[in-house]
């Protein structure tokens, strides 16, 4: 394809983010045929050389989409290379066709589903705030948790940066005396938001599982093991997404529609007192 922009190209290949492509580009790491580039240059992907640090980049020449599903277990973080040279996702995926990237996140000592793919509008469809992706976990929590705590992670609790977390659909799995293990179904992908939620009420989270997304669910995958998510997979998914966007978009409406009724009101209410006052 020619007359591509090389962040969103480095971005589709998924060596990073459009905002941190721009950068590594500013930083002159990027170069087309051997040649430093400029935020904004485009390319032909189909002939020009593109390389980062000096490594080559590698382009599909056919437009193949992967989405894979791995089982993430603790102690790999969720990024595609890492300064440090800590375990990264990406070492557990082997012998794929071609280069792919995480869909979301999960903290180093968090496990379960994590999704891939080289598919970007699949990606954004997933992770868009506005869509609203259902994402069930498996929370263990120390101490036991009151009533009390799981009506605040019910009904939505404030976090230490001040924003107030969507309501939670909470289901009670084990409640010992010292310790409760829940499944929490959250919509929303703040960074580690079941942590954060459960310590803003005073609980510890001990072990964190993401067991599905939407309904597809991660089954009897193994630890560290991956497999190709299905057709019906895919298509559920994706309708996941879109109903999530129209349910967004009919509460905005509503809302809208109410302060509309309330300024009308207001506005009734002001211009009546205003006649009484003329009357008088």
């Amino acid at each position: 394809m020619r007359d591509v922009r090389i962040q969103k190209v480095l971005s589709e290949q998924g060596v990073c983010s459009r905002r941190a492509a721009e950068q590594i580009i500013r930083e002159g790491r990027v170069k087309l045929n051997g040649r430093p580039v400029s935020v904004g240059d485009k390319m032909d992907t189909m002939k020009d050389l593109l390389t980062v640090d000096g490594q080559r980049i590698y382009i599909p020449k056919t437009k193949e989409h992967m989405y894979i599903m791995l089982n993430k277990p603790r102690g790999f973080i969720t990024t595609t290379s890492d300064e440090r040279g800590r375990k990264t996702v990406m070492d557990l995926l082997t012998d794929l066709p071609v280069r792919v990237f995480p869909v979301g996140r999960l903290d180093k000592d968090s496990e379960g589903m994590l999704l891939f793919t080289n598919d970007g509008n699949f990606a954004n469809l997933l992770t868009h705030p506005s869509h609203g992706v259902s994402k069930l976990y498996r929370v263990t929590v120390r101490p036991h948790a009151t009533e009390e705590q799981i009506m605040q992670l019910t009904e939505g609790v404030k976090l230490e940066d001040g924003s107030v977390t969507q309501p939670a659909v909470i289901q009670v799995v084990v409640d010992e005396p010292e310790r409760t293990v829940m499944e929490m179904t959250i919509r929303e992908g703040k960074n580690r938001q079941i942590r954060r939620m459960c310590e803003a009420v005073g609980l510890e989270v001990i072990r964190l599982r993401r067991n599905a997304m939407g309904a597809v669910k991660l089954g009897m995958l193994q630890p560290g093991q991956y497999r190709e998510l299905t057709k019906s997979e895919l298509n559920a998914l994706r309708a996941a997404a879109v109903k999530g966007k129209a349910k967004a978009r009919t509460v905005s409406q509503q809302a809208a529609a109410e302060q509309r009724k309330a300024e009308k009101a207001a506005k009734q209410k002001k211009h009546t007192a205003n006649n009484r006052t003329h009357r008088r």
